[in-house]
């Protein structure tokens, strides 16, 4: 299940091609997004006490609950810890040797890959090389389903427009408009471009995630020229709503997040 979304709060029939008009939400919704995160009991009470008590809930149940009957995990200690740094890596590279040197129970590592997905209910995607010179080829992000939680405003924003991409990724292809993939990228000379949306097989669009910077990465540009990508856009969560199409640009350009957001799944 993937958590509600902008698209969500502005139409109610499915799409008959993926980018749709830009909208402009209203009754606050945006910023219970923002605030609350996409799952439905925090979202409709918009109350942050209750939402911090779901958070709190949540995580107990599915460490102690639902992990333990789906996985023969006797180290729920050890487990939540490792939800945790997880949590604190949203939208960010693991690398599995980093785990191995905090967690070295043979049981917690080959769980991660199985049941942490579940447990954390987070996703992960990997990196775009095709074309791209000196590209990382291996490492995945990760990023969690609940932005909510994430203390730092800057992961938050990351996560929040991962999950929006992700959901439209997996959507259009379960719609029949195409073959999706979400992927990053990022080079030896640590350039990087948080996501890069893929259709049936070729770059399609690029996308930076910022709270408030506009002033372009130079990375997008970069990647844009090699990936041959249509469009490259910088989206900043806290510019206001223009009625403005964002995929008429083609080339780099910084977009509201909340007008791009809009004219996805």
């Amino acid at each position: 299940m993937h958590p509600w979304t902008m698209g969500e709060s502005l139409r109610t029939s499915l799409p008959a091609q993926e980018i749709q008009p830009p909208s402009e939400t209203g009754g606050g919704d945006w910023d219970a997004l923002w605030e609350h995160g996409g799952f439905p009991e925090p979202l409709l009470r918009r109350d942050s006490r209750f939402s911090r008590r779901w958070r709190s809930l949540r995580l107990e149940q599915l460490s102690r609950g639902d992990l333990r009957e789906v996985a023969q995990i006797t180290e729920l200690g050890a487990m939540e810890t490792l939800m945790q740094l997880l949590a604190e890596s949203s939208a960010q590279q693991s690398v599995y040797y980093n785990w191995h040197v905090r967690f070295r129970s043979p049981l917690i590592l080959s769980s991660v890959g199985s049941t942490c997905s579940f447990a954390c209910t987070m996703a992960s995607y990997r990196p775009w090389f095709k074309n791209i010179a000196k590209s990382l080829r291996k490492e995945p992000k990760w990023f969690l389903r609940d932005w909510s939680g994430l203390a730092d405003d800057g992961m938050r924003a990351e996560t929040f427009v991962a999950c929006h991409l992700l959901k439209a990724v997996e959507g259009w292809t379960d719609l029949g408009l195409g073959d999706f993939e979400l992927r990053y990228l990022r080079d030896e000379q640590k350039r990087e471009v948080d996501f890069l949306v893929v259709r049936d097989r070729k770059p399609w669009f690029l996308v930076k995630a910022k709270l408030s910077e506009t002033a372009l990465s130079s990375s997008l540009a970069h990647f844009q020229a090699q990936a041959k990508a249509s469009h490259a856009f910088q989206a900043v969560i806290n510019l206001p709503y223009e009625p403005v199409d964002c995929f008429r640009a083609h080339q780099p350009v910084a977009v509201p997040a909340r007008i791009f957001l809009s004219q996805l799944l």
